[in-house]
């Protein structure tokens, strides 16, 4: 086997490797020969077949496995002999001429193909102390709390039919039957039959149940609405609708105390430990959202603080994850480019830094997890596991299976656990100063 390096540029590196005639007819008689002995054809002993007659029927496919074994063992070669870390799997171009193949598979000729890859950067890690940045936290008042409680006993409040004359108000629970339409036309998902609206609740669109006070059973109104610019259905975000409402029912809240029985019916022995374990639900919110924001703090300073050459491999397949969830996302919401305020070119060039950015920040990271040899356990992953079985209830054992049987799945909860600990083993080196700010700016969403 000859390997020639035909290409250096940057972290391309090409290759053209020849396997001589008299090589692959070597080859293709040593598997003839092993196989000789355990191939059963009728007509011929155990271990007598000739050899020849072998080669006349899987001469071509042994041959195949010849080819494929000789291309990973120059893979391996190339990789070893050069000290090479792979960005990408290699990429194999055999030559273009059938007859030169044909000619190679039958032992006739030379194979000769190229093997193309892309190698990792190498960059110095360096250390963290340079780094400062800001850890946004909110105190967590005893107004949230309430609010939360309130909430919770919202929703299990009881209520009783109103009077048919009775007017609704805020905090009435009215059954309405609707139909959702723009442009005269019923939209998809716009409708619903018995449907019971808390006012004031907020579970509608925002001034949507503003629009029922004061409606009476039997009554129909026109509710003109706008869908929120973030509405989660895309092809709705940003539109103007209007509902025809009819309401079939008013109900008022009946009256009951938030105390000790109260709580007993969320299993607790009484009010304050239910408080309490709100409480800490509530804190565990804080907490997360405040470790992503000093996440996102970090990683824009990290971003910052390291430039250099970016497998084009690695950027290209990055993009065009990226890129086709655009794409998904427009045709959902029938939103073009222009009415976004863009054009296509521009959003492949914003997409295309983040997802750059994204490549070098995951190369920065796995740099930094193995000079400071991160590990993550088998017990953490299994506890990981565990976390992602549960979000699928009856499900439970079909999940655990999937992961557990594929180890590229498994790898999925394996790498977020490592960039968390990765993270930690930073931020433990930088500069961290603790800002208060507010309880809606800490939830507020992040861009990319």
């Amino acid at each position: 086997m000859q390997v020639t390096e035909t290409l250096s540029q940057g972290l391309k590196r090409a290759y053209k490797v020849v396997l001589p005639a008299g090589d692959l007819a070597q080859r293709l008689d040593g598997q003839l020969a092993d196989m000789k002995d355990k191939v059963r054809i009728n007509g011929f002993r155990p271990g007598k077949v000739p050899v020849a007659h072998l080669k006349r029927l899987y001469g071509k496919s042994i041959m195949g496995e010849v080819v494929q074994n000789a291309v990973n063992e120059a893979n391996r070669k190339i990789v070893e002999d050069n000290g090479l870390r792979l960005a990408l799997e290699p990429k194999v171009d055999f030559p273009g001429d059938q007859a030169e193949v044909e000619r190679a598979l039958e032992a006739k000729g030379d194979l000769a193909f190229t093997i193309n890859l892309e190698t990792l950067p190498k960059f110095e890690v360096g250390t963290f102390e340079d780094i400062a940045i800001e850890r946004p936290v909110a105190t967590l008042s005893d107004e949230e709390v309430d609010k939360s409680v309130n909430r919770l006993a919202d929703r299990n409040r009881t209520y009783a039919d109103a009077p048919k004359k009775a007017v609704a108000a805020e905090h009435d629970r009215v059954t309405i039957d609707f139909v959702g339409k723009m442009d005269d036309v019923a939209f998809e998902g716009g409708s619903g039959t018995d449907v019971d609206v808390v006012l004031g609740s907020g579970s509608f669109i925002p001034g949507f149940e503003e629009q029922l006070i004061g409606i009476k059973a039997g009554a129909e109104k026109v509710v003109k609405v706008r869908f929120p610019e973030n509405y989660t259905a895309l092809h709705l975000a940003g539109k103007e609708a209007v509902f025809d409402v009819t309401a079939k029912k008013i109900a008022h809240p009946e009256k009951f105390e938030i105390n000790d029985e109260f709580a007993k019916g969320f299993g607790f022995d009484n009010v304050e430990a239910l408080r309490t374990a709100i409480r800490e639900n509530l804190q565990k919110d804080h907490d997360k959202a405040s470790r992503d924001r000093l996440k996102r703090a970090l990683l824009d300073e990290l971003d910052k603080k390291y430039s250099f050459e970016l497998p084009e491999g690695l950027v290209e397949m990055e993009f065009n994850n990226v890129w086709s969830q655009v794409m998904q996302e427009q045709a959902t919401s029938g939103k073009t480019f222009e009415q976004e305020g863009t054009t296509e070119e521009a959003s492949k060039a914003e997409y295309r830094r983040i997802a750059e950015r994204r490549v070098r920040l995951g190369l920065v990271l796995a740099e930094v997890g193995e000079k400071a040899s991160v590990q993550v356990n088998d017990e953490e992953v299994g506890k990981a596991l565990v976390e992602r079985a549960r979000a699928y209830p009856g499900q439970e054992k079909m999940v655990w299976e999937y992961y557990t049987k594929n180890e590229q799945a498994l790898a999925e909860i394996r790498a977020p656990l490592f960039e968390e600990k990765v993270i930690d083993h930073i931020v433990a080196q930088a500069k961290v100063t603790d800002k208060e700010i507010s309880r809606d700016d800490l939830f507020a969403p992040m861009q990319d």
